[in-house]
């Protein structure tokens, strides 16, 4: 079992929080550039081995500007070049303004299955700060009909923004709870330098982010999520009757995935590769046959470490046994583990720990006392 992720650089325009590789000037290289994803396609087989593909994921960028014909060039190469799952996961990321009748009948005629959907807020003043391409109006419109057409749905929100309150993140929650899609992925608001939102705030055009509101949001998202039915299996995702996201429960299961596309990541156990993240640099790179992307080998040290930060993210937790690379873990990672299970931040159950309730507040400041030096 194996996942396929394919990223799709292209984006209508930029949001000001968004650090991702896409680009907003594409027409002229568009076709080349999906020529060449098709060509990383087929000269990656061997990369997953004889390991069937289960979920097939389309990100970005924004996936839902493809036409319909690149949409089905590339899923053609993928069925005629991999081992497909007979039931696979097969999502696209969409922006609410490209959701149509017409783009969602052509999505599920190409065998898409699951979309998420890039909502971040139900306040028109901040889609309009975050430089959305959508109206708060077509978010509602965009979840009702991907319902109606019986996809299988996961919808982002943010939270934690600049001139928000709790009671404003309240409204977002309960606005998307009412709509019911089976999934939610809410993200905390991180400031990335090179964002236009980052220059926003030194100019004093948006006040600075609040990190005490950021956690009293995050601890309201918990209470209303579990409230509504939703299950919290990962620290940011949440999920109506184990509708869980096979493709993303991969990466943070250390499952082997191949990334295809300009600054995609692949992971095969052993090593990691990502593409560059430059545009004409990843054509150049396919069409020569010249190198794109780098490679380094995981140390002991690097598998225990990932392992760790993604597993303790999840409701499964992390198995110590699969922690048990070379000289790992150390005796100070169980002393310090110990420390954490007197605290009652971590709960060890069939040699599995998991973060408890109040573990989940302090994942990633957990995940790196545990940390092999």
């Amino acid at each position: 079992m194996a996942g396929l992720y394919i990223h799709i650089p292209f984006c209508k325009q930029k949001c000001t929080y968004c650090d991702f590789h896409f680009s907003t000037t594409f027409s002229a290289y568009r076709e080349k550039m999906i020529h060449s994803i098709v060509k990383e396609l087929e000269s990656r087989v061997a990369y997953l081995g004889k390991q069937k593909v289960s979920t097939l994921y389309f990100g970005g960028g924004t996936p839902s500007l493809l036409s319909k014909e690149e949409l089905k060039l590339i899923v053609d190469t993928v069925y005629q070049n991999y081992r497909i799952e007979s039931e696979i996961e097969f999502t696209l990321e969409a922006n609410p303004d490209d959701i149509s009748i017409e783009q969602l009948l052509m999505w599920k005629n190409a065998g898409v299955n699951r979309l998420s959907i890039g909502l971040q807020s139900f306040l028109q003043e901040d889609l309009d700060w975050m430089n959305r391409a959508h109206t708060a109006e077509e978010s509602e419109s965009a979840v009702r009909l991907a319902k109606e057409h019986g996809f299988s749905l996961t919808v982002d929100l943010i939270y934690g923004l600049p001139n928000r309150t709790k009671f404003d993140w309240e409204y977002n929650i309960e606005k998307l709870v009412k709509l019911g899609p089976d999934h939610i992925s809410a993200y905390c608001l991180t400031v990335e330098k090179q964002t236009a939102l980052h220059k926003l705030i030194e100019k004093g055009e948006l006040p600075e982010v609040s990190e005490d509101n950021q956690s009293d949001q995050f601890e309201l998202l918990i209470s209303k999520m579990k409230s509504s039915g939703y299950q919290q299996y990962e620290i940011s995702n949440f999920a109506k009757e184990e509708a869980y996201s096979k493709h993303n429960s991969n990466y943070w299961k250390g499952i082997h995935y191949l990334g295809i596309g300009p600054s995609a990541h692949s992971f095969d156990g052993e090593s990691r590769r990502w593409n560059v993240a430059n545009n004409p640099k990843y054509i150049k790179g396919i069409t020569e046959n010249t190198i794109y992307y780098e490679e380094e080998i995981l140390t002991p040290k690097d598998r225990f470490n990932e392992l760790l930060l993604t597993g303790l993210r999840t409701k499964w937790g992390v198995n110590l046994e699969s922690l048990s690379f070379k000289h790992c873990p150390s005796k100070e990672f169980y002393k310090q583990l110990e420390s954490f299970k007197e605290f009652d931040l971590i709960i060890e159950e069939e040699g599995r720990i998991i973060l408890t309730e109040k573990g989940k507040l302090q994942a990633d400041h957990i995940a790196a006392m545990l940390f092999l030096e």
